[in-house]
């Protein structure tokens, strides 16, 4: 068989899928390690994006497009570091999987224990005794951080905090976060807890596209319960430049944010942490979310079923069969707006392909590569079945061919 390469498009240029190497996920510190406090990180390194590098403030920093998980920046993002209250992330993942799973909802009423109600730091103010409905819990933990909302839920779940982490540590390897280690729900500095930027951003992610119903309360900008009104303490909702989702702040950790927003069809994700002030956290948070959309765009190439050429076919009823991108919704990738004219796609497969063809079996491979960029390939598909001629018409084919030369 022949095989047939093919140029298609030589003005794409795409931004890595956002999966890491082995190397960029080896952990820093050692499995199970913890990242030094942030007085102890350096902070002269640039972070690494597809334009080059790029200065930043923050000693850990992630942003990734949301809908094709392009990286568009790193720094120290595999790294272990103490997450602070981006922890409630996870806490408000296993809650909201419970409601769409039908095991809680958000009239129900849970109870306020002395432990949740004596739980320092950033609170929503419930009472010793009391009964919260689910749905107040939800926003005193998205709008005011409340500690004391994570351990009530935690505990109706669990039945304690303590079994809850458990579960939280189960959760996290079934979503693939390989740099996380929960042994609260609140992020309370505690030893073995922790996240990398990274699996934030995938956290992040998961709400996102898995709970749309719920992630409302994260744009929430005030939450007013036991006559006490909060306002959202993450900067960028405040502003009105972000959607959601969190922001923390330990010792350690410094000041830390994640934040998404949806600008047109495109939604990216930022995690910054390591901040050494509130205004420092809300600055750099707005300027890299601004960079992130004026320097990449999402570029559809192909649209699902579209077909990327026609393969011929030998000894089948129909002589081509169209080669379509294997994905459901197309091949959609992430690219710096400038860079278009600077790469290349090319479609490798074998031809002619022998009949029968089924629908959806792989033939080729659609390759794009860019000068400082890293290969991708993307698996090509069948678009149609094409069944294989009958006796005397193989015969007549391949009389055909021989005559033909």
């Amino acid at each position: 068989m022949l095989t047939r390469r093919s140029a298609l498009l030589g003005a794409v240029l795409l931004v890595g899928a956002g999966t890491a190497t082995a190397a960029q996920r080896t952990p820093p510190h050692g499995k199970g390690g913890h990242a030094p406090p942030a007085d102890q990180q350096p902070t002269d390194s640039p972070a690494q994006t597809p334009l080059g590098p790029v200065d930043t403030v923050a000693r850990w920093a992630f942003i990734t497009d949301f809908n094709t998980g392009a990286e568009l920046l790193n720094k120290n993002a595999d790294e272990e570091m103490p997450p602070s209250s981006m922890t409630k992330l996870m806490t408000l993942y296993i809650v909201y999987s419970r409601l769409k799973e039908g095991r809680m909802k958000l009239d129900d009423q849970l109870l306020v224990s002395e432990r949740a109600w004596r739980m320092g730091g950033s609170k929503m103010f419930v009472q010793i005794g009391t009964e919260v409905r689910v749905e107040d819990l939800l926003r005193g933990i998205e709008v005011d951080s409340g500690n004391d909302a994570c351990i009530v839920l935690a505990e109706a779940i669990s039945g304690s905090e303590e079994q809850f982490a458990e579960l939280m540590n189960e959760t996290a390897k079934k979503l693939g976060l390989t740099h996380s280690h929960f042994a609260n729900s609140t992020g309370w500095p505690a030893e073995n807890h922790y996240m990398s930027a990274r699996d934030i951003a995938t956290l992040a992610a998961a709400i996102i596209r898995t709970f749309p119903e719920y992630y409302h309360f994260a744009s929430e900008k005030t939450f007013k319960y036991n006559n006490i009104e909060q306002q959202n303490r993450n900067p960028l909702v405040q502003r009105g430049t972000a959607d959601g989702l969190k922001t923390g702040h330990t010792e350690a950790g410094g000041y830390g944010l994640v934040a998404s927003t949806l600008r047109g069809n495109r939604r990216v994700i930022l995690v910054l942490n390591g901040l050494e002030t509130m205004r420092e956290r809300a600055e750099e948070g707005e300027r890299l979310m601004d960079w992130a959309f004026a320097n990449f765009e999402d570029v559809t190439l192909f649209a699902a079923a579209q077909p990327v050429e026609q393969v011929p076919v030998w000894l089948g009823e129909s002589r081509t069969v169209p080669l379509v991108p294997a994905a459901d919704g197309g091949i959609v990738v992430t690219m710096p707006r400038n860079w278009r004219k600077t790469a290349s796609v090319r479609v490798d497969y074998d031809a002619p392909v022998r009949a029968p063809v089924k629908r959806g079996q792989h033939l080729g491979t659609l390759t794009l590569a860019g000068q400082g960029v890293p290969n991708m390939q993307m698996p090509l598909v069948a678009g149609a079945d094409v069944p294989r001629l009958g006796l005397p018409g193989r015969a007549m084919a391949v009389l055909a061919h021989f005559v033909g030369g």
